[in-house]
Parts: C-alpha cells; structure tokens; sequence
C-alpha cells in the first residue's frame, strides 16, 4: 500500500493542509516553520500518543483535541490483504472490504486517539477492526528517523529504535533460516523441555521444594514449576555492539556526527535491499527529517541517489530538508513540497517546476549573491510582477527559462518601493553579469529622485539596461478586463491580494495579448534573453 491524500487539521501549527504525495516526496522550508510537525502528524497517525506526548500540547493553539485529526488515504488495499501472514486477520478483513475496493480513507482523531476509523461508502467513519492493532498488520510500517535519534541506538539494542528494528528484522530472517540455529533451538528445547533430561529433572525437584515452603503460606494448593522459554532472536541483540573500521577500529559512537548520521541511513538502505531480495511483500514508509544532516553536498547527493531507488521498487520516502540538493534531478516520481508558515500557521504546497529556482533562492537566504549563475537576471521591483513573468515564461517562453526573475523586495513582508531595494538587488549580480542584467521598473511617481539617482551611479540606459512602466504599479499596466485603477491598487496590497491577481492574469491572458498590449514587460524580458549567457 502507499499514501496517496494526507489530510491533516489542527495538529500543533497546522490548521489544515491537504498533500497529495508521490512516491519519493521532499518538504522544503525555513527553521520554525512546521516541517517536523508534519511528519509528528504522520508518527501520530500511525503511532498514536506516546507516553511522554502531553496531549493537549499537541492540539493547534486556540482549538482542542476534539478538532485535530489525520486522514491517510492508501491505494493497493487487495494486494495488502492477499499478503497478510495471519490468515485469521486476512479471512477478516476480506469480510469488510469486498474485492472491487483498492483504496481506503483512515482517520485518528484527538477526541478517541486509540482507535483508528474507516470511511464507509455512504460517508459515515466506523470502527469495524475492534483492535487498532489489526490496522497495524494491514498498513505500511512506518519509520520515522527523527534528528533526536542518537547513535547508541545503532551502537546497542533498544527494542523501541528504528534502527535497531530494522538490523533485528534482516538478522532474525537470516538466522531463523540457518541451520545451525535450528539444531540449536532443537537442543536447547531437549535440554529444558523434555522431563527426562537432567536439568529438567533438577528445576522440577527446585520447583517442588519450592512449592512446599509456600504452601506453608498459602495451603490451597499452590503449584510452582520453572520453565525456561526458547531463546528469542531479539533478546541475543542485546549484547551486539556496532565498530566501524575506517582507518582506526572504534565503536559507531566514538565516530563523528557525519559517519554516525551516515551509517543510520546506510541500514535503512540495506534492509530495503534485503526485503526486495527476499520479496517481503508489506511495505514501509521511512520519514526522515533532515536528511542532510551532517553530511557533505556530494555525500547528500549520493543519499538521494540511494533513497530514490528504495522509492522505485515501492517503499515510499519521504525527507525534510533545508538542502537545495535534496530538491535537485527531478524524475517523474518525485514531488517538492514547500513549508511555509504564514502568521503562526504552517501551510504546504506543492512546487511546480517554475517556482524551484525561487525556493532555492529562500534555502540559500535570501540573497541574489547566493544563486548560482543562472543565464541572466531581469530584476522587477515585488513579487507580484515576479509572480506574472515566471508563469508567463512557463506558458510562453521555455527558451527564456534559464532568466533569473529576481523580485527587489525579497519577501512579501517587505514594505514599499524605494530604489533602494532595487539598487540592492542590483549591485551583487553586476559584479558577475556586467552590462547583463536588466531591470523593469514602475513609473517612478514620487521618487523620481531617487530613481535618477539610481540611473545616474551606474549610467543605465533606457531600453537597454532598464525598463520603466508607464503606469505606476503593474496592476495599472494590465490590459482590460484585468486593468485596476491606483485606488484599487492600494487595496489590493493592504489585502496581500496583488500575487493572486498576479498568478491569475497569467494564467488567463494570451501570447497575442501580452506582446501587443504589455510591450514593455515582453521588450524587457527579451533584452534579458539576448544578453544571457549561452
């Protein structure tokens, strides 16, 4: 089974958000802007609370428990069921799904969090397992590699570790089919189950001495007898230690932060390996936050490499990450989500091609120095135009597509339009790009001043290295029906509506309309065409 719709409402600064995820999946995003409260939403949903959770935290400020759920939907539900080892569970389950249903919508809810619920065809949400356990069976196995997980758990055993599941399952396959082992556990069963054996003859006669001294207490009839269980595979792990050789022979935890991080995600890959080899057919879902960690770009490069191909024969990923090589080489199974938190509340969006030069530009930090030699600049003065021009070239122009639309005033929280801004953004790309770079401006009203001034410091020339609108805003410059007037302009922006109306126009008007009615933007996106580098 695989995710196909995430659904997640009011669980710690998410309010509602709708993903749709593919089968490699990469969330992108500045620090405290709720790209591990994702992933707690998924750990919670397949999880539920754990005993250090303090449930009322973990509901969105302002709501209740009452209000916060996950929703998963899964596609491949037949061919779960038919491989379920537990054919009670399987005959079961087959009587509540009826064979033409391969796509199933769960939810766990604040208000009942230990059960997990059915959406039914007429709507309705039913518990018809009785035990969540049983959704546990059926679902993908989730694993979450958290930037909390430390390295003793990969240098001892700890049940409750990812990692340690992960060496247990591949060991314990390995061993249970060894014949040594068998003969082993046939032994150990002789010595200790058969009553004629010595040592059991030995227990037995403790047991009874036992027994006689507490019935001394309790004279009903007490029986004692001592039997000692077949040794379990897991119990032998605890003693196991991890070293690495690397030069100089040490345990895992003396190795530094890159090698430990490093060695983690190597497991993860090497059991995904071995379950493939061995056509283990329940699937699993690994989350890992911050993927990069610790590790070189060339290093992460080779780790995408490595996930990517644990996606493609069916194990879904998906990765936090502030890495703009994480978001590099996109293939057709691969999708890009931005989180961006917006007044408190995180939102997550999907990055379509067009916008991922932009994303990148945010991750390096905002600042035109830190791109990394795209074809040329054309610099506009806000968003809103930045938003109009990288969707027209989308429609339009895809020989333009390696231009740089760099907006002046970096985010939608900057305030005004002062040349200054522009000369800001201006000044780190002349140093590479010379006589290249062209700037497309709004008609100067009440700073012609300073615009002046700008021209003048670094003798741009009209139509060449700059543009100028001739209406004071870009809104002003749209053909009809879309034109607004100065007055609307202003409300437009106190309502942060300007990038919408942006992405609309874009999307609605015609190539006829824009090169015969928009001139100037299309003469100042060509100039920046002509001057790029090839």
């Amino acid at each position: 089974m695989k995710i196909t719709k995430i659904e997640i409402k009011n669980f710690r600064s998410i309010a509602n958000v709708v993903i749709n995820p593919s089968m490699f999946n990469v969330q992108v995003g500045q620090n405290n802007h709720g790209k591990t409260n994702y992933f707690e939403a998924l750990s919670w949903f397949f999880s539920g609370f754990s005993t250090k959770d303090k449930p009322d935290t973990i509901c969105r400020r302002g709501t209740n428990l009452n209000s916060m759920s996950v929703v998963v939907t899964f596609s491949g539900l037949q061919a779960a069921i038919a491989n379920m080892s537990n054919e009670t569970k399987k005959k079961a389950l087959q009587k509540i799904f009826n064979n033409n249903e391969d796509e199933i919508a769960i939810k766990r809810e604040g208000s009942d969090p230990k059960k997990r619920f059915l959406l039914t065809p007429s709507g309705e949400w039913s518990d018809p397992m009785g035990a969540d356990r049983t959704w546990g069976d059926l679902l993908p196995k989730l694993e979450y590699v958290s930037t909390q997980i430390a390295v003793h758990d990969i240098n001892g055993y700890k049940k409750s570790s990812p990692i340690a599941e992960m060496l247990s399952g591949v060991l314990g396959a390995i061993i249970e089919t060894d014949t040594q082992y068998q003969a082993f556990k046939e032994q150990f069963t002789k010595l200790f189950g058969d009553n004629d054996s010595p040592v059991r003859v030995e227990l037995n006669a403790l047991g009874s001495t036992v027994q006689g001294y507490l019935q001394k207490q309790f004279p009903d009839g007490t029986m004692v007898n001592f039997n000692v269980e077949n040794p379990i595979f897991e119990d032998l792990l605890k003693n196991f230690t991890t070293e690495v050789d690397d030069g100089v022979v040490t345990s895992a935890e003396e190795k530094g932060d890159g090698m430990q991080r490093a060695l983690m995600l190597a497991i993860i890959q090497a059991y995904a390996d071995y379950r493939r080899e061995h056509a283990i057919a329940r699937k699993f879902i690994f989350l890992i936050d911050e993927a990069e960690l610790h590790l070189h770009p060339t290093a992460q490069r080779a780790l995408k490499n490595a996930l990517k191909e644990i996606s493609t024969n069916g194990e879904q990923v998906f990765i936090n990450t502030h890495s703009s090589v994480l978001m590099s080489d996109d293939n057709q199974d691969e999708k890009i989500f931005e989180v961006k938190k917006d007044n408190r509340v995180t939102g997550v969006h999907e990055i379509k091609e067009h916008e991922k030069q932009f994303v990148v530009f945010e991750l390096l930090g905002g600042s035109p120095a830190d791109i990394l030699l795209p074809k040329n600049f054309l610099i506009v003065e806000g968003i809103s135009e930045c938003a109009f021009l990288t969707r027209i070239v989308d429609r339009f122009y895809p020989e333009y597509k390696g231009i740089f639309i760099l907006s002046a005033e970096g985010n939608e929280l900057q305030q005004g339009r002062s040349m200054n801004m522009v000369s800001k953004a201006y000044m780190p790309t002349k140093s590479i790009y010379s006589d290249r770079v062209v700037i497309l401006c709004d008609k100067p009203e009440g700073r012609e001043a300073d615009f002046e001034k700008f021209i003048d410091s670094y003798k741009l020339k009209k139509d060449e290295d700059y543009f100028v609108l001739t209406q004071a805003s870009l809104e002003e410059y749209y053909p009809s029906p879309w034109k607004k007037s100065s007055e609307e302009v202003k409300e437009l922006g106190k309502n942060r509506e300007k990038v919408t109306l942006a992405k609309k126009v874009a999307g609605e008007i015609t190539q006829d309309q824009f090169e015969e009615e928009m001139p100037l933007v299309l003469n100042a996106l060509k100039k920046a065409a002509e001057r790029a580098f090839d």
